[in-house]
């Protein structure tokens, strides 16, 4: 019940607020969406698989976030933004549908 009511917070929040990401962080932002995501969907499969510990949940995405942003940063420091961009989305994206691939396996026992 209470992550539902932090979702709906956020969600309300996201909708008051006039929230803007400023220019030069806009690059890193889809980047680190993905890298949220994969933290998310690796949390909702420990869930799944009653191995959920909340403090690797948060540990882990804020590692993600930081270390994807930084493989970006780092690129774009070395002129090649774009393609450590796309191994990172590569990377992630791989582990994200593994993910959704287990939960779907054990939501329709498949």
């Amino acid at each position: 019940m209470i992550p539902l009511a932090g979702l709906l917070v956020g969600i309300l929040a996201g909708l008051v607020f006039d929230v803007s990401v400023p220019l030069e962080l806009q690059p890193y932002l889809p980047i680190a969406i993905v890298a949220a995501l994969d933290a998310v969907f690796g949390g909702i499969r420990a869930v799944i698989e009653g191995i959920f510990n909340d403090k690797v949940f948060v540990v882990s995405f804020i590692a993600n976030v930081l270390i994807a942003a930084f493989i970006v940063f780092l690129g774009d420091q070395l002129g090649v933004g774009s393609q450590l961009s796309t191994a990172v989305i590569v990377v992630l994206g791989i582990r994200i549908f593994t993910n959704v691939a287990t939960i779907r396996r054990h939501i329709f026992h498949a």
